[in-house]
Parts: structure tokens; sequence; C-alpha cells
């Protein structure tokens, strides 16, 4: 297991699925009226969130507080960034804090391979601009695994705005690398240039793509991102895009919908559909505690440390 986690590149099939069982075995403590096993005892983890983010954020630091570590929250606004530090300075602050893992959210792709240059505890991917963010892909793959009961073999429907989701890039990586189909569908727009080199296929029709697949996984429009107009407005594209009942009655009966939220409803997803029992948001949102649990335990102890309570 590697000492960092940038891309979903440096783990090897194998690697995710110890994550998955370790995350299955994390699951439990959710259940318990005492939330906590001592695995990370008098470790130290940094959250710093340079962006944004309410799941990914609360999903590490709970992950890290029922694994008993010591969880500090750095946000942009409350650090010296704010006055004008460099990156490289704030991570020099943290390494002489010895921290043990640093968990970072920057709008910069890049920014998390930096740090790992930067400083010499480990490192997390928590989402770098548009690159990549590594745990969704996991949480997502987990909750598939979990449903479906394997990955292998599957297609899986990844629609909406590609060219900016880091989300998407993972997630095509994660699904390749475990043995799925990917087909990408949006509007032209949104689509990168050449993204059949990562071995997918691409469609601009979601009626047709989703006939024969086995996930799909709608994006969010990511408007924050954009500064031009890639459709011509919203309307058209929750027309094209979007998943509405109409849409689900075209797929297979017990394909799973996913999203990685938050969700624009009445967008790329009505509010019918989020409410249907194969829509598996809220899922995603459990597994991934625990599958961020996985993780800081393989990256900080791996084979050596006991999953139990004392």
């Amino acid at each position: 297991m590697p000492k960092s986690l940038i891309s979903i590149n440096d783990l090897e099939p194998e690697e995710m699925e110890l994550i998955f069982e370790t995350a299955a075995s994390f699951k439990e403590v959710a259940t318990r009226e005492i939330k906590k096993v001592p695995t990370l005892r008098g470790r130290t983890i940094v959250n710093l969130f340079l962006e944004p983010s309410t799941r990914t954020r609360t999903s590490f630091e709970l992950a890290g507080k029922r694994l008993s570590a010591d969880v500090v929250n750095i946000s942009a606004k409350s650090s010296a960034l704010a006055k004008g530090e460099s990156l490289e300075d704030t991570a020099k602050t943290i390494e002489a804090m010895n921290a043990d893992i640093v968990i970072i959210r920057h709008s910069a792709p890049g920014s998390p391979y930096l740090l790992t240059k930067l400083i010499n505890c480990g490192v997390i991917n928590a989402g770098d601009g548009a690159h990549e963010h590594p745990t969704q892909a996991l949480l997502d793959l987990f909750t598939v695994n979990e449903v479906l009961g394997k990955i292998r073999g599957l297609k899986v429907a990844i629609v909406g705005d590609i060219s900016h989701s880091r989300v998407a890039r993972s997630n095509i990586l994660a699904f390749n690398k475990m043995g799925a189909k990917v087909v990408l569908v949006g509007p032209p727009t949104l689509m990168p240039a050449e993204i059949e080199l990562m071995d997918v296929e691409v469609s601009y029709d979601l009626d047709s793509a989703i006939k024969d697949v086995d996930v799909i996984y709608l994006l969010r429009i990511q408007l924050e991102r954009q500064n031009e107009s890639y459709f011509p407005s919203l309307r058209e594209y929750s027309s094209l895009f979007g998943l509405n009942m109409d849409k689900v009655r075209l797929a297979k009966k017990d394909a799973l919908i996913m999203h990685p939220g938050p969700m624009n409803r009445g967008i790329e997803i009505t509010s019918e559909v989020a409410s249907l029992p194969q829509t598996v948001v809220n899922e995603q949102v459990a597994n991934g505690v625990a599958v961020r649990m996985a993780v800081l335990y393989h990256l900080l102890i791996g084979g050596g440390g006991s999953l139990e309570a004392s």
C-alpha cells in the first residue's frame, strides 16, 4: 500500500479490494453505541480544505475520529493562506506539528502531488481542481459492489459535465481497473478532447446510452467552474441529459442510480428519481466514512495493526 493516495493509479486492483474488505469491517463500527475503535490513537490527521466542502470534509473528520485519531481542521479562511502565505510555508508549518497525514482539497490540479514533495508525512487527495478525487471513486465502487455483488463485467454510464469533473476521472480509472466498462454521456461541449484514450465509450444520447447499463452515475453541473456557456440553457440540458422518470423507464429495471452530491434537483436529476429505491446517494454518503476509515488505516498502519477495540 502506498504512503500517499493522490490518484486511483496509485492503487493496484488487489489493494482496492483490500480497502473494500476493510471498509466492510469498519461499517460495523457505525452501528455500535460507542462508534470508535482505538486503531489510530495518538496519530494526528490534518484536514487542509482550501475549497468549500461539506460531505468530504465531514466524512474524513468522522473517519479519523472513529479511529480515535486527533483531527485538526484547517480551512482557507481560517489559515495564514488567507494572508498570502504560500502552500509550501503552510505545509512546512503542518509538518513541524508532527502530523501523520494531511488530507488536502485545493482548486489547483496537482496540489496534492506537490505537497508530497514538500512534506514527509502521507498525503490524501480530497479533490484537486478538475483532476481527481480518488476516495470518492473508492466509495462509489464499494457501494456498487455492496449492492450488485460485483464490479467486473458491469456497464457504467457516467452522465454530465465530464470536462470539469474530478469525480468522473477517478471513477473512469477505478471502474476500468476493476473490470467494468464505462460509457460517458453528455453534450459535446462538456466532453474532453480525445477522452476515448481512457478506454471509454462516448455517447451524446442519454436515452440510448442507458438502455443496457447497470449503473447510471450522474454528475453535478459545476456552474462555478465554467467561465463560458457550454449549453444554451439549464432547461435544455435537463431535457436532454437530466434523469427523469421517463428516462428511468428506458433503463434496466434494477439499474443503480448514483450521484456524488450535492444534487441539483431539477437539472441532472428530478426529485422523483432521487427518491427511488435504486437511487443510492445516501448509501454513498454512509459508505464514504467506512471507506475513508479503511484508507486512513492502510496508509498509516497497513497490515500491522488490529481493526478491533482492545
